[in-house]
């Protein structure tokens, strides 16, 4: 069992969750498993987000720092950012097509659908989150990067956007200082990175057992859903469909084109965070594994992988803005209303920038999915008819984004001359 990959032991996990859930909602284990099994899922989740923030601060520091001048900085920066916005385009246009080529809500009856109490109290949350941040303006979320209080945005995973900002602004300014005023403070920031990545290690011996425990809970929760999923299955396929186009055909095309490097060695060694993606459902939670698994078993260099995945976590979301863009449309086809061409380029536009605002937490893209429904006049009511199918459907768009997250990492470490070849051995590790 030692001898075994990660991510083979991770799989197992999964599976062995699965198959308990299943028995344990079949013999009436429901309670033992929320009270005894289900803990410690969320307690691996917590470890990975107590890291979250100080591996941002630390490696984005870090990496800004070692830049060597501020025209390097800029250069690797707009690379990233016009490939990050490329892919989501692409990401929402995918969605789209598939969305009014098969048309999942064409004759749904959403009075069919019968709605829980949790279903809908879960939606009306959404729908509340969303209106504060309708009211507050469409470029609130540039006045929201930027903190008022670095330890208060700390405290915090969702303001992760704010620790980014100070973050650059302060390996900017670390950059134009002379080397000798800088010297001990990139050696402690170096030594706090080190220590960080250090803990990512012991967290990930627990990974398979807090996989196991995140999806035993997951398949006890919604066992008794059953009807609701054979329902929204034209939905649902027609959103993995357009998830499985970008692992397989939108990223193996990029890396193509822009790399040298195999998808199939590619996916080799991003395949661990790929799977702890899919049990968290949280960008942000899966970071650490993911700079991890970029650095040592693709070839990213630590100067790449420190600035572009902490930025591709918060505002690189390619799963999440083709869900919303399928999700918008199946709502507005089971509500009977037509959208016009200018109503989908709406969705293209809002998807894109919603998707720079959602926070890399599970669940966040249907509260800016009331962002995109209200942009094109679709009542945000109908997220109720989506809300019992969402959990699963996160899980694998959260996949997406970080498998789009690695492929631009591995593209701008290319275009730099920053790729490093790995050996088989370390491939297969």
């Amino acid at each position: 069992m030692k001898k075994l990959a990660l991510h083979w032991k991770i799989i197992i996990g999964m599976v062995l969750g699965v198959v308990y859930g299943l028995i344990a909602s079949k013999y009436g284990l429901i309670d033992f498993t929320d009270n005894w099994i289900k803990p410690w899922g969320e307690i691996f989740v917590n470890l990975l987000k107590l890291i979250a923030v100080p591996l941002v601060f630390a490696s984005l520091i870090k990496g800004v720092a070692s830049l060597s001048n501020i025209s390097k900085l800029s250069r690797i920066g707009g690379k990233t950012i016009a490939i990050y916005l490329t892919s989501t385009v692409i990401a929402v246009s995918i969605g789209l097509i598939l969305v009014n080529t098969v048309k999942p809500g064409d004759g749904f009856d959403k009075e069919s659908v019968t709605k829980t109490e949790q279903i809908e109290e879960g939606a009306s949350k959404k729908i509340a989150a969303a209106e504060n941040v309708k009211e507050e303006g469409p470029l609130q979320f540039l006045i929201d990067i930027v903190p008022t209080n670095i330890f208060e945005s700390a405290s915090k995973n969702r303001n992760m956007l704010q620790v980014i900002f100070f973050a650059i602004l302060f390996g900017i300014a670390m950059v134009m200082l002379p080397d000798e005023k800088t010297t001990y403070v990139k050696g402690f920031f170096d030594g706090i990175n080190d220590i960080i990545l250090q803990i990512v290690d012991l967290i990930m011996i627990s990974a398979p057992y807090g996989v196991f425990a995140l999806l035993a809970g997951l398949v006890v929760d919604f066992g008794a859903s059953a009807e609701l999923f054979i329902a929204l299955a034209k939905y649902s396929a027609t959103v993995i469909v357009g998830l499985l186009l970008m692992i397989f055909l939108v990223y193996p095309i990029i890396l193509r084109l822009f790399t040298k490097v195999k998808y199939l060695d590619f996916f080799k060694g991003i395949s661990p965070a790929q799977m702890l993606a899919f049990s968290t459902s949280s960008s942000a939670a899966t970071l650490p594994v993911t700079m991890e698994r970029c650095e040592e078993h693709i070839g990213v260099s630590e100067e790449v992988s420190s600035f572009v995945l902490p930025l591709g976590a918060t505002i690189n979301m390619d799963g999440t803005s083709l869900y919303q863009a399928v999700a918008a449309v199946f709502i507005a086809q089971a509500f009977g209303i037509e959208l016009d061409m200018g109503q989908q380029l709406t969705i293209v536009l809002t998807a894109t920038l919603a998707s720079i605002g959602a926070a890399a937490v599970p669940g966040a893209g249907m509260v800016m999915l009331v962002i995109v429904l209200g942009a094109i006049g679709v009542p945000a009511d109908g997220l109720a008819l989506i809300f019992g199918v969402d959990r699963l459907l996160d899980m694998l768009r959260t996949v997406v984004n970080v498998t789009g997250d690695a492929t631009v990492a591995t593209v701008v470490a290319s275009s730099e001359g920053q790729l490093i070849k790995v050996t088989e051995q370390e491939l297969m590790s």
